[in-house]
């Protein structure tokens, strides 16, 4: 085959992709039977379809199937501003933009703040569609370290001071973090708007979860904490509520970006999904998205407990896992002999036993974690999670011995002279 030099652009170097969305194919060609614990995405069962088919056969209007206005169709902006009214993020109609799944929000975020070249500020470990996103930008990423109580933001400072330079933007996920299932608590957060406007850093604010939270007491948010500074850009979506399909989010900004915000989603997609958004729309006008939350926060509670109960039968010593008050994750460490195992390696074996998640250093934009991986306990009913959990021993007790292997011809090499 001939090689050609094409003149890729020098972002081209840049997009990194996403191990995350690959596993959808890769599973897809799988022909034997596997449990699924890799993507983030609401059970099958659980998403409405029914009532999204009769709301889609009521559709018959031509007025769905043309162009929309860039912003989002003004009914589904109305609904989504009048149900926001009756949650902790009441907002406005000149603050929302309707977009393209909450990754359109997070590339239209990176298009107005990141400059190639910008410190850009990430959790570590993260969402790395997100962390990807800056980086095909042009972003210097800097991964800042998780504890139980999310982002260390003491660590965060000494670091930027150490970088001798301010960050441009801070991306962050405060609610249940993806992928570490962890809530940023209430002194970090106020902390985190102190240095972004010492900083005068943009607050990346991506919050798929937090209308997903099944235990615990609700934390006020960046918009609310900050009064509503222009530094908070807040990425919201459907994907984790309703259904990823439908590819309907929103970004809540400053009304003052709101020209920027439309030129930069003309230059992509013109406008969202039509009649994905009347969907969504008649759906929120009915007033039925309050019990479909409550009903997920229920069995979302249910399936990380059943999660949990089955690792600690099955791993008991050998793993440590967060605890996460809601959303969809589960983040799993490695500890003692088991530690040396690399969960990249681990992954494939899983996936010929029939089980997959994610590994953690595909969650790390310096491909740290080696030893820690992601379960999602959202999209699996109890009695398969457990046999998802045995199917892990067995690839684990696999990928243990494997390396063992080394160290026993290591010491058969060593002790080969004395035999003879």
């Amino acid at each position: 085959m001939t090689t050609v030099n094409l003149p890729l652009a020098g972002r081209a170097e840049n997009l990194v992709g996403s191990v995350i969305d690959s596993s959808t194919s890769l599973l897809a060609a799988q022909k034997h039977d596997v449990i699924r614990f890799a993507m983030g995405a609401p059970a099958d069962e659980f998403v409405p379809v029914e009532t999204f088919t009769e709301i889609a056969s009521s559709v018959h209007d031509a007025s769905s199937f043309t162009y929309g206005a860039s912003e989002g169709e003004p009914r589904l902006i109305t609904a989504l501003v009048d149900y926001l009214a009756t949650t902790a993020e009441p907002t406005s109609a000149e603050r929302i933009s309707i977009t393209s799944g909450g990754m359109q929000g997070l590339d239209i975020a990176c298009k107005l703040f990141v400059d190639p070249g910008d410190l850009v500020i990430v959790e570590s470990p993260t969402y790395t569609n997100g962390s990807a996103t800056a980086l095909s930008y042009g972003a210097e990423l800097l991964e800042v370290p998780m504890d139980q109580d999310g982002m260390d933001v003491d660590e965060l400072e000494r670091l930027v001071d150490a970088a001798g330079r301010t960050p441009k933007a801070i991306y962050t996920i405060p609610n249940f973090q993806n992928p570490s299932g962890t809530t940023l608590s209430l002194e970090r957060r106020e902390r985190l708007i102190a240095l972004a406007r010492r900083w005068g850093a943009v607050i990346i604010d991506d919050d798929p979860y937090g209308l997903l939270r099944f235990a615990g007491e609700d934390l006020p948010g960046f918009r609310e904490l900050s009064e509503n500074d222009p530094l908070v850009f807040s990425v919201r979506t459907f994907s984790k509520i309703l259904a990823p399909g439908l590819r309907v989010g929103w970004i809540d900004a400053d009304p003052s970006l709101q020209h920027l915000i439309i030129n930069a989603k003309q230059a992509m997609d013109t406008c969202t999904n039509v009649p994905a958004q009347h969907v969504v729309a008649e759906y929120l006008v009915r007033g039925i998205l309050d019990e479909h939350l409550t009903f997920l926060r229920g069995e979302y509670h249910a399936r990380r407990d059943a999660m949990q109960a089955s690792l600690e039968k099955h791993l008991g010593g050998r793993i440590r896992t967060t605890h996460p008050d809601g959303g969809f994750f589960l983040w799993v460490t490695l500890t003692g002999e088991d530690a040396a195992v690399d969960t990249r390696r681990l992954f494939e074996i899983a996936l010929a036993e029939g089980v997959a998640f994610i590994p953690g250093p595909a969650l790390s934009a310096g491909g740290r974690f080696a030893s820690a991986f992601r379960l999602c306990f959202a999209s699996t009913g109890p009695e398969r999670t457990d046999a998802g959990v045995q199917r892990l021993v067995t690839a684990l007790d696999l990928a243990l011995e494997e390396t063992r292997q080394p160290e026993a011809s290591a010491a058969g090499s060593t002790s080969a002279p004395g035999r003879g």
